[in-house]
């Protein structure tokens, strides 16, 4: 049974890796590999591919950046060209970029069964783009492989029949704890000069933080105050750099002496500091459902989340870009007050096994 294997930026590359090798312990299944090209440089894609052994792409699109529309038909246009080619039983596309999106619905138009790895995920936000990605990506599935209950609560909600929805954890946590010893043997924090627990680790990339300046200068007048109690190594999206240059806010970034810039890092040197980090502020969704599980306090820079189990019963608080609350939060965190939690006893690290067993079941030949 062949099976294209869709990804395309950096969140799906940590998500398709163990599935790929969970499926390679089948003979029955046979992956066809697509990088539709969506991240496409050294930090934004390679290096995942190297450090996460995941096999050269058997196909590589090359689509690149551009608008939203834009980017979504070039990979439709040119995904259907390899699926009449390949002519897969299955296409399998795993969480919410645009490749997600374009892949599912190529698939669905040639009656080809569509499998959405991380369905049923909601942030109940259709101003974000994610969030269209996902409704969409579920209404034409045919296997929708969720992380929790509540993501299969949300399907049965949309109408989803639960002859659709399987309930088989958290892919992210398959490859992170797989990696996480390899991740802590990086010599990342001694040549940063770091400690563990010396500092805070940041992400930035929404539009919604950076794009609308006012948002992004509250942000920073966050970290002014923040940084004066505790190291922040932020890994610099190349949104986030681009409208710093843009808003002439650079001048303002370097002026906090401990604030560390970094570029965006590979996973085991990135996954090396969230593991020794004091805690995470970030508005990225993978990081909070790996904060939780390595029960590190997350400090969420966005009014709502797709993942309302780290809020629930995790470690996660969404403290938006309100400079005075993200000041707030960080300070009980400094003060021994942060959140501790659990997590959900099927993110256990073996959710691509049972992705890979459901596959093998069907009755392909």
């Amino acid at each position: 049974m062949k099976i294209a294997c869709i990804a395309g930026a950096r969140p799906n590359f940590m998500k398709i890796a163990p599935i790929l090798s969970a499926i390679k312990k089948y003979p029955k299944l046979e992956p066809i590999l697509v990088h539709t090209g969506q991240h496409y440089d050294y930090e934004m894609s390679q290096v995942f591919f190297d450090e996460l052994d995941i096999p050269e792409p058997d196909v590589y699109l090359g689509v690149g950046s551009g608008s939203h529309a834009v980017q979504t038909a070039k990979i439709m246009i040119a995904f259907e060209e390899i699926v009449n080619q390949y002519k897969p039983d299955i296409v399998l596309v795993v969480g919410d970029v645009n490749s997600t999106l374009a892949c599912a619905i190529v698939g669905a138009k040639l009656w080809i069964p569509v499998a959405h790895v991380e369905a049923g995920v909601r942030s109940f936000d259709r101003t974000m783009p994610e969030e269209i990605n996902r409704i969409l990506t579920d209404v034409i599935s045919d296997f929708m492989f969720t992380p929790t209950e509540i993501a299969n609560e949300n399907l049965r909600k949309e109408g989803i029949p639960d002859e659709k929805i399987f309930l088989v954890g958290d892919v992210m946590i398959d490859t992170m704890l797989k990696y996480k010893e390899k991740a802590k043997s990086t010599q990342i924090l001694k040549r940063m000069g770091l400690s563990e627990g010396s500092y805070a680790l940041m992400t930035l990339h929404r539009p919604s933080n950076v794009d609308i300046k006012e948002n992004l200068v509250k942000i920073l007048s966050a970290l002014e105050a923040i940084q004066h109690r505790i190291k922040i190594v932020l890994s610099l999206h190349p949104r986030t750099k681009a409208r710093l240059k843009e808003f002439s806010l650079e001048s303002r970034v370097a002026k906090m002496d401990n604030l560390i810039i970094t570029d965006p890092l590979g996973y085991l040197e990135f996954m090396g500091l969230m593991i020794d980090a004091k805690f995470i502020l970030t508005d990225s969704g993978g990081m909070q459902t790996e904060s939780t599980v390595l029960n590190i306090p997350c400090l969420t820079l966005r009014e709502n989340t797709e993942r309302p189990e780290t809020i629930n019963y995790g470690t996660n608080t969404l403290v938006g870009n309100d400079t005075e609350c993200i000041i707030q939060e960080s300070l009980k965190i400094l003060e021994g007050k942060g959140k501790s939690g659990t997590y959900p006893s099927i993110w256990d690290g073996h959710t691509s096994d049972r992705i890979a067993e459901i596959l093998n079941s069907l009755g392909y030949k």
